[in-house]
């Protein structure tokens, strides 16, 4: 190891999580399972389902106390994961205490959500910034929040770091913890010189088809597709058996832009939202314009598994043989449940290939990755 090498972190990632109706009686078995609390835990992660928006006051005070650990940052949910544990739908909570130096990270809150306020963010933390350089940023967001992809771009590039994180399920005031309760765009920035970590990404969907140019499209809608009528071009990638019966499709095709200059063939997918049967057009979750890239993509739980296991295998070899200290993992609330037939298939597979460590993650209404946001995704990122 070089003097310039990300250095671990001492002490102990611990986590703990809970199923109860009251925050309080969840908490208090978190902390049993927590231990002793140790003079390097300085920051603390949580996550909660939405039966504990409201408390999220209180919550993060009597974290602060009860613990002593005096940094914590979070959001809630439509379901928490940690360990082997998944749960959806059901009050529950999961924590993380993070044996990471002050110096090492600094907790921020984008109160307004416009670019003044996150210029605010960098300035406050300027020195901090230049001197960790390229930070990794665990990000939570508000569904809500106006033109929030560009504010990912904006805290991105003015911080120079790299991105990763998910959306709280519900918007509104205290969807979130930073230091108290927040409600725009907030989170942790990490320095890689002093935090030694790995982050992946899983599609959960696959291109059928080639990569198609948008030749004429109004907002969502798209009349085209190199020069042929868009629903024509769909039914010839999707297959016969699809395509002649379109019915089948709902939750198993969607449309992907490819993301430009990327290395390696990422794209975001978004919703097939309408089809003209009889102007042969369609219309997706995003606005396109002439000259855009699209492909069709399918989903479904064997894809799913495929990829999951593609990006673990990808990160077991990054991370070097060098032992998983602990994890983050935020999964889109689409995948889950909702699209394996087991229960905690994600965190299974998160163990079998990478071993057990303690990891928590919530599942999100869109995920954070890099300077952008995605959907039907996971984003695991691992602390070495």
């Amino acid at each position: 190891m070089t003097d310039d090498a990300p250095q671990s972190c001492s002490g102990t990632f611990r986590y703990g999580v809970a199923k109860r109706d009251d925050w309080r009686n969840a908490l208090a078995d978190i902390l049993v399972q927590l231990g002793p609390v140790e003079q390097q835990h300085r920051l603390g992660v949580i996550y909660l389902t939405e039966h504990f928006q409201k408390d999220l006051a209180e919550i993060e005070v009597f974290l602060r106390q009860t613990t002593g650990v005096p940094h914590w940052v979070g959001a809630v949910g439509y379901g928490i994961c940690a360990g082997r544990t998944e749960a959806f739908g059901e009050p529950a909570a999961a924590a993380l205490l993070m044996p990471i130096p002050e110096d090492a990270f600094r907790v921020f809150n984008v109160k307004d959500g416009c670019g003044d306020c996150i210029d605010s963010v960098i300035e406050e933390n300027r020195d901090w910034i230049d001197a960790a350089m390229l930070p990794l940023i665990l990000t939570h967001g508000d569904p809500t929040m106006g033109d929030l992809p560009n504010h990912l771009k904006c805290l991105a590039q003015k911080s120079g770091g790299y991105l990763f994180g998910g959306l709280n399920a519900m918007p509104g005031a205290c969807a979130q913890i930073a230091d108290g309760v927040a409600r725009r765009l907030s989170g942790v920035m990490l320095s890689p010189a002093k935090v030694a970590m790995q982050t992946g990404l899983s599609q959960g969907c696959c291109p059928v088809g080639e990569c198609h140019r948008v030749t004429a499209a109004e907002g969502h809608v798209i009349f085209s597709l190199d020069g042929e009528p868009a629903l024509e071009v769909m039914k010839r990638d999707i297959g016969p058996e699809l395509a002649n019966d379109l019915q089948q499709i709902s939750g198993r095709i969607f449309t992907a832009l490819p993301v430009q200059g990327s290395d390696t063939g990422d794209y975001l997918v978004r919703n097939l939202i309408g089809i003209d049967l009889n102007h042969e057009i369609i219309a997706i979750g995003e606005s396109v314009s002439a000259g855009d890239e699209l492909m069709f993509c399918k989903r479904d739980p064997e894809t799913a598994v495929e990829d999951m296991e593609r990006m673990l295998q990808d990160l077991k070899r990054r991370a070097g043989g060098k032992a998983i200290r602990g994890g983050i993992y935020i999964s889109c609330a689409a995948r889950g449940p909702n699209q394996f037939s087991r229960h905690n298939t994600e965190m299974d597979l998160i163990e079998r290939h990478l071993g057990s460590f303690p990891i928590i993650g919530f599942f999100a209404n869109g995920e954070i990755s890099s300077d952008r946001l995605y959907g039907y995704t996971g984003v695991l990122a691992i602390f070495l």
